[in-house]
Parts: structure tokens; C-alpha cells; sequence
């Protein structure tokens, strides 16, 4: 077996991105303090089509070196746009008909192996700041909570690690519908 080189790879352009046909998935970073993080969190939205990412509160904003260490170029090719308010979004979004699922450890909240989402529905993940999580106000008015099962003694994941599981586990469940 031999590694393929970048050039067989086959991979989109900038401009073929954009006119690519979207994964109907969002990304809310709520309060985002490691610029690590929120780069890992936009290579991974590129990888797989994600629609925009927002970035909301102390969340830093490209270009940013340490940002740009990280996303490899996918802060050019990922669509995202600034909000001070996480809330504001959510509910902007959520009378847009978009589904709001915050990634937390909260009660009843439903396992990500359990989620299923639904046909030709758009949803959008909200990811919390590394310490608090995800702000109380916007779990009240999420449509559902979700939480990664977790089976060690650690209590927690690095918000990129939990962006990359639940954006490949939601991309999975929403391509093998099709």
C-alpha cells in the first residue's frame, strides 16, 4: 500500500469550494479562548462542507497567525462571520427554521450514537468556551442538547476534538440518508 501525495488527492479549489453544494450544518463557537482550537474547527468545517461557521463573544476572528496555524487556508474557504452575541444568533437562526443543538453535558440531554437528524433539515451545533461550556441561556432555547458519551475518567473533550466527532458522526448519519 502507498501514501497518496497532495496532487492525487483530488481535492476542491478555493473557487470550487465555494460553488460546492453544502453539508446543511452550521458552527457556533461560543466564547472560544484557544485560537488553536477555533483553527482546528475551521480545517475541520472545510473537510467536510460545512455551510458558515459563527464566531461569537471573546471568540478571535481570522486572520490571525495562530488561527491560521492550524486552518491551513480554511478560514479562506469556509464562509464565517462575527457576532457579539451568541444568544442573538441562535435565535436569529432558529426563526431562520434552523435547528439549534448545543454540545453539552446537560440533563436528558440525547447521546450523539442516539441523535438521528432528519431528512432536509438544516442544523446548527453550538460549541462552549473550554472551561464553562456552553452558555445556560443558550442550552434554555436549544432544540435539543447533545452529549458525547464518554466512557474514561476524564470529564470533558477539547472543544476541537468534539467538533471533529460530532461534525463526522452528523455528516455520516446525514449522507448515508441520501
Amino acid at each position: 500500500m502507498r501514501k497518496l501525495k497532495n496532487s492525487e488527492l483530488e481535492r476542491l479549489n478555493i473557487s470550487e469550494f465555494k460553488k460546492a453544494e453544502k453539508s446543511p450544518i452550521i458552527i457556533i463557537l461560543d466564547n472560544i479562548r484557544s485560537l488553536n482550537n477555533i483553527g482546528s474547527v475551521f480545517r475541520t468545517s472545510d473537510a467536510f462542507l460545512i455551510e458558515k461557521i459563527y464566531l461569537c463573544g471573546i471568540t478571535a476572528q481570522p486572520p490571525h497567525n495562530d488561527i491560521r496555524k492550524t486552518a491551513l487556508g480554511s478560514t479562506e474557504t469556509v464562509d464565517w462571520e462575527y457576532a457579539e452575541n451568541t444568544l442573538d444568533v441562535v435565535k436569529k437562526l432558529k426563526s431562520e427554521g434552523i435547528n439549534i443543538c448545543s454540545i453539552e453535558q446537560a440533563e436528558n440531554a440525547t447521546m450523539l450514537n442516539e441523535f438521528n437528524p432528519k431528512p432536509n433539515t438544516k442544523y446548527a451545533f453550538v460549541f462552549g468556551n473550554e472551561v464553562k461550556g456552553v452558555r445556560q441561556d443558550v442550552v434554555n432555547v436549544s432544540d435539543v442538547v447533545i452529549e458525547i458519551p464518554q466512557y474514561g475518567t476524564k470529564h470533558s473533550l477539547n472543544i476541537s476534538v468534539s467538533a471533529g466527532v460530532v461534525i463526522w458522526d452528523v455528516f455520516c448519519k446525514m449522507t448515508c440518508m441520501d
